[in-house]
């Protein structure tokens, strides 16, 4: 019996022989504090990450560790709108906030049904300029809180609405869209799974499923082929467009995040607890923005 397989089919088999996980992880440096959020900004070749309780946003450019802003209202997700801006869940004021040309803050979401947010965790970018993060209550305390779910919310391009999206996670955390963008991945880190949604043309989200099985899935992002990096326990855990696994990439500290980075998206950085880790990989990940 003759078997044809599709290009797309063949490309996917041929992306996943591609990636190599017995490839050199390499330490940049280390003595952070708690390392949180990667983001790569191409405009000023320069990888940008948060080290949370040290209340800063730390620069790593050149070689060279530098503090990019400092406080930081304990940011823990970064990244860029589509002029690339910054924009920041800031776990000490509760809020998601987006950095302005001129260095001003402005605040894009701080308050749910009128009740403050629980402790925005990580975010990404849609391509229609929509914001997409994330909301357990890592950052505040249990007296404090507000809000008695743990929700994903969407952000209006225009900045000026918040929807809740989704509000039967136990603790949401990563989260990340399919390179088509038709699919986001949402991390469940107390559930124990990678939930997949399908995204509708207005930004709503639909059929929620399980995707993968993942013991503690933190952060979380996807490569150009379409195969999900999720950082977790093992390490960073690597799943195709079906869910399967792939292979781990492991290191000397446990993982919170990770981004893609360098020239050619072809690094795959990793703040992990104390220290920040690098991979080059033969596939690329999704430009950011």
């Amino acid at each position: 019996m003759k078997i044809q397989l599709s290009y797309a089919c063949l490309a996917m088999i041929n992306t996943a022989l591609a990636l190599d996980f017995t490839a050199p992880v390499e330490k940049l440096g280390g003595d952070f504090k708690f390392t949180e959020g990667p983001l790569w900004v191409a405009a000023q070749n320069q990888l940008l990450f948060s080290d949370i309780p040290a209340n800063r946003i730390v620069s790593f450019k050149d070689g060279k560790f530098v503090t990019f802003r400092t406080p930081s209202n304990n940011s823990n997700g970064l990244t860029l709108d589509k002029q690339g801006r910054l924009i920041a869940c800031e776990h000490g004021t509760r809020r998601v906030t987006r950095t302005e040309t001129d260095g001003t803050l402005t605040v894009l979401a701080e308050r749910y049904d009128n009740k403050r947010l629980n402790s925005p965790n990580d975010c990404v970018v849609r391509n229609d300029g929509a914001t997409y993060f994330t909301d357990p209550p890592y950052g505040v305390k249990p007296e404090e809180r507000e809000l008695d779910f743990q929700g994903v919310y969407r952000i209006s391009p225009d900045g000026k609405s918040l929807t809740l999206l989704a509000k039967d996670f136990i603790k949401p955390n990563g989260l990340a869209f399919a390179p088509d963008e038709k699919i986001l991945y949402v991390n469940d880190t107390e559930g124990g799974h990678i939930r997949a949604f399908d995204v509708a043309a207005d930004g709503s989200l639909a059929n929620g499923r399980v995707f993968a099985k993942v013991p503690g899935p933190d952060g979380m992002k996807v490569d150009s082929a379409g195969n999900v990096y999720c950082t977790s326990g093992p390490g960073v855990m690597v799943f195709d467009a079906t869910g399967k696994h792939l292979g781990t990439f492991s290191m000397a500290e446990q993982p919170a995040n990770c981004a893609f980075g360098d020239n050619d998206w072809k690094a795959l950085y990793m703040t992990c607890r104390t220290g920040l880790y690098r991979v080059r990989l033969a596939v690329p990940g999704v430009k950011v923005p």
